[in-house]
């Protein structure tokens, strides 16, 4: 019998690829993001490529609450059984705090906290009753230390989601209900689009500075997928660099780490 995984935020990036290798791995998808027409692509493409997987689509906007509920609990009806749900739904949206930006700060940890939250409510509401299933939440590298400028509000809100899934895993630990936080560092993806996966000079006016350390959306969700597969209470995905740089990054001096960022 196939195994079931719920994924948010899966229309794009991180989340299309791991819908992409779960699928290929033997499991059923249910898939939920706000670009319906990016789910019935990446449903057909998954077709294509695994015939036998189950794959059901719905609407979401994370940050309705009430759908939330309302989508978690539907999937839930589809399948009978959720054995897995990823939370990955976010937004990099971001700017130095004082700069007048708090709108695009407040919708960031609007998005990626509250949104989270409600999330989480609704995936324990499904594991509790099942007395079984596996949470993961996708944090980021930038949780491990608080960042500067635009990634400000970004890296706290990834710290806070972290948390989040940390209480529970202290909570359910030697029960049923398995816990996962994935940190991943630079993974390619639409969220990232504008930085280079490979240095190629100076970068261009109004482009990111390019990165020796990002990799491919398909490794680097490789990562995250071997991580979620093991069950790992909590992971740097992919693991070199970034375990021993998440370490650095964490207990570096100051002057040291604002060289690093």
């Amino acid at each position: 019998m196939s195994k079931t995984i719920l994924i948010t935020g899966a229309s794009s990036g991180l989340g299309a690829e791991m819908a992409r290798q779960f699928a290929a791995l033997g499991y059923d998808l249910a898939l939920c993001a706000r670009r319906t027409a990016k789910l019935d692509e990446l449903k057909a493409g998954i077709a294509a490529a695994q015939p036998g997987a189950r794959v059901e689509i719905r609407e979401l906007d994370v940050t309705d609450d009430d759908q939330v509920f309302e989508v978690f609990r539907g999937f839930q009806a589809d399948f009978g059984t959720i054995d897995r749900i990823v939370i990955n739904a976010g937004l990099g949206k971001g700017a130095p705090l004082g700069t007048g930006r708090y709108d695009a700060n407040r919708e960031t940890a609007m998005t990626n906290f509250v949104a989270a939250l409600a999330q989480s409510e609704a995936a324990m509401e499904i594991f509790r009753e099942q007395n079984a299933g596996h949470f993961v939440m996708i944090s980021s590298m930038s949780a491990v230390r608080g960042m500067p400028k635009a990634l400000t509000t970004y890296a706290a809100t990834k710290a806070g989601v972290a948390h989040l899934a940390e209480g529970l895993r202290a909570e359910l630990y030697g029960k049923p209900i398995k816990v996962t936080v994935l940190y991943p560092g630079y993974i390619a993806s639409e969220m990232n689009e504008k930085v280079a996966a490979k240095p190629r000079g100076r970068a261009a006016p109004g482009r990111k500075k390019p990165t020796p350390l990002m990799a491919t959306t398909e490794k680097g969700v490789r990562a995250m997928v071997d991580a979620i597969e093991k069950e790992k209470g909590s992971a740097a995905v992919p693991g070199f660099p970034w375990g021993p740089l998440g370490v650095v990054m964490k207990h570096a001096p100051m002057p040291v780490f604002k060289r690093l960022i």
